[in-house]
């Protein structure tokens, strides 16, 4: 009886760190950092339907953005600075990503494969979705920068700025929604967050 080892490679994003050319105060690993990019993802979504009468499908978006990142199991986590050096570098890591997507699809049974390439290469069917999932994966990176300088490590200063910068030449509404609504509440100690434990 054949065996299917997509799940089990998928439970290995816990061992992937990002922020690797970064002094950490607190790793963060791929697991992680798509949990969260999937819940903002889904309020992104969610903000865009109820705020500004949109029509996206939240709980596909948070699926997707689940999965956002999945292929740096195979390929490691190449740093942002790196990755966006030129658009040659840009252009052939997009083709290793969808090799990688692909090697891991092949590691589940027929009748799972259809669906969850939908989800590992998404196709264009709702372009705003895919740029709100891209944001919601930025907001992230900002809230890990935001957490580091927190704890008095400045080497994230200038990733904090730049994290910024791009989220402001996005264009988003929702993104300015979710600044203002949420981002505050990252600087701030759980006795200020109104959270009854």
């Amino acid at each position: 009886m054949k065996k299917y080892h997509f799940y089990a490679v998928m439970s290995r994003m816990k061992y992937i760190d990002r922020w690797s050319l970064m002094r950490n105060t607190r790793n963060e690993n791929l697991s992680e950092h798509s949990l969260e990019v999937s819940m903002i993802a889904h309020c992104l979504c969610i903000i865009h339907n109820k705020v500004f009468s949109g029509n996206i499908n939240a709980d596909r978006a948070a699926v997707i953005a689940m999965y956002h990142d999945c292929t740096e199991i195979i390929t490691g986590d190449l740093p942002t600075p790196i990755k966006y050096s030129s658009k040659t570098l840009r252009r052939a890591y997009a083709d290793i990503e969808k090799e990688a997507a692909q090697q891991l699809l092949s590691t589940l049974p027929d009748y799972l494969s259809e669906e969850m390439e939908s989800i590992l290469i998404p196709d264009c069917e709702d372009e705003y979705m895919l740029r709100l999932i891209k944001a919601a994966d930025k907001l992230s990176a900002l809230i890990k920068c935001i957490e580091e300088i927190q704890m008095g490590n400045t080497e994230f200063k200038k990733a904090k700025e730049e994290s910024e910068k791009y989220l402001n030449n996005l264009d988003i509404p929702e993104v300015g929604v979710f600044i203002k609504d949420f981002l505050p509440s990252y600087e701030l100690p759980l006795d200020e967050q109104n959270v009854a434990l």
